[in-house]
């Protein structure tokens, strides 16, 4: 069965894109309630510590706002490099969300540089194509790593200024980093993303979701693996 894709230039590129755009809209609108809210939660703290409040525009570029947004960011980053990775060789039998057990997939075959549409990278070869294999891991982990490093810039400057109210010697950002406070923040985070994806990887032998990609047919068997 196909679907009718919409004519209209505007029409088309919303149909083509829908999904990107309006999670991004959706990221946008959280975003924006986290910076207000965390607006007002901040200042209520920085009252509490006899220290001037911030202006909203102070706030996005203060240490608060930095940690508290990367600190989630550095998790998801996290979470979709090793998803990544650990499904190139790992299985799941019954799993929407794994490659079949015994068989190659189309994703598993070598690229063919004489195919007329592929990319640079393909047709380049060597050092090129191996990192264009390697990309979207890659691309990940390094999105990780910034992410982790934002959480401790951020957070070193709350720890620090908590420190100053209290009379305490402040922390440089390597020192803030190898404190269990820093830990705590990145590692509840991560087992979170961790249960996330064990629950799809799981949860999509048995239940279903008609017309999602995530989900394999609604008539297929529980022991059927891949979509």
């Amino acid at each position: 069965m196909t679907q009718h894709t919409p004519t209209s230039p505007l029409r088309r590129f919303l149909y083509q894109n829908g999904l990107s755009l309006v999670i991004t809209v959706m990221v946008l609108v959280t975003l924006l309630g986290q910076t207000l809210t965390g607006h007002h939660d901040y200042n209520d703290e920085l009252k509490q510590l006899g220290r001037p409040e911030l202006s909203l525009g102070e706030y996005v570029t203060s240490g608060h706002w930095t940690e508290a947004t990367f600190e989630n960011w550095e998790s998801e980053f996290l979470q979709m490099a090793l998803y990544v990775v650990l499904t190139v060789s790992l299985r799941q039998k019954g799993s929407a969300e794994s490659k079949k057990l015994d068989e190659e997939e189309e994703v598993d075959r070598q690229p063919d540089p004489n195919k007329p549409d592929a990319p640079w990278p393909v047709k380049q070869g060597g050092a090129v194509l191996w990192l264009y294999k390697r990309s979207l891991s890659l691309a990940f982990f390094a999105l990780f790593l910034g992410a982790f490093f934002l959480h401790g810039l951020g957070g070193t400057e709350v720890y620090n200024i908590e420190q100053q109210a209290h009379g305490e010697p402040t922390v440089s950002l390597w020192e803030y980093m190898a404190t269990s406070r820093f830990w705590f923040e990145s590692l509840q985070n991560w087992q979170s993303e961790f249960l996330s994806i064990v629950s799809i990887v799981v949860l999509s032998i048995w239940l279903r979701q008609h017309g999602s990609p995530e989900s394999k047919p609604v008539d297929a068997a529980h022991s059927e693996t891949g979509k």
